[in-house]
């Protein structure tokens, strides 16, 4: 069972992304997590959603108010909680998610493959507290989500372009 799974076993949205890469998982993670935040297009985005757009994805994550849940060989889980569908919701712990409110978490899992390789993805998941956030976020998230997968596709191809550098 992935670390993820102990946080957020049921979710109202989920995405999932991955990569295949000829480094060993260890090393994937750690470049999955020290990958800069915003390469190219991904900069505009998140300035556009006022965030900063320096450091590496771990760094953009942990100060966006995200904390990390787990980390274990091979997996990472960050999580959160709070209305991002309202200008400048502000996030909060994810255990003291207020009523009203989603969990969020996201993850990079680092498995080796029989062949040698190591698949790396991420998952985001997203599960809200009651009827009324759950409709606010799947609004929110038809905006949102496309650009959201997006990010992630781009923080992937961009680990990926590192790994094949250092063979």
């Amino acid at each position: 069972m992935a670390a993820i799974d102990r946080f957020l076993r049921e979710w109202d949205v989920n995405e999932v992304h991955e990569v295949v890469l000829d480094v060993p998982p260890i090393q994937a993670l750690a470049a999955a997590l020290a990958s800069p935040a915003a390469p190219g297009l991904v900069r505009v985005l998140l300035r556009l959603r006022g965030l900063r757009a320096a450091g590496s994805v771990e760094d953009l994550l942990l100060g966006m108010g995200f904390e990390l849940l787990a980390e274990e060989p091979g997996e990472a889980v960050f999580g959160a909680s709070g209305k991002p569908w309202r200008p400048g919701g502000a996030i909060s712990s994810f255990g003291d998610a207020p009523a009203g409110s989603v969990r969020i978490v996201v993850n990079f899992l680092a498995v080796a493959r029989s062949d040698g390789r190591t698949r790396l993805s991420t998952e985001t998941r997203v599960a809200a507290l009651d009827g009324g956030a759950r409709r606010a976020f799947r609004r929110y998230w038809r905006l949102v989500g496309p650009f959201s997968a997006l990010i992630r596709r781009r923080w992937l191809a961009a680990v990926r372009r590192s790994a094949a550098v250092r063979e």
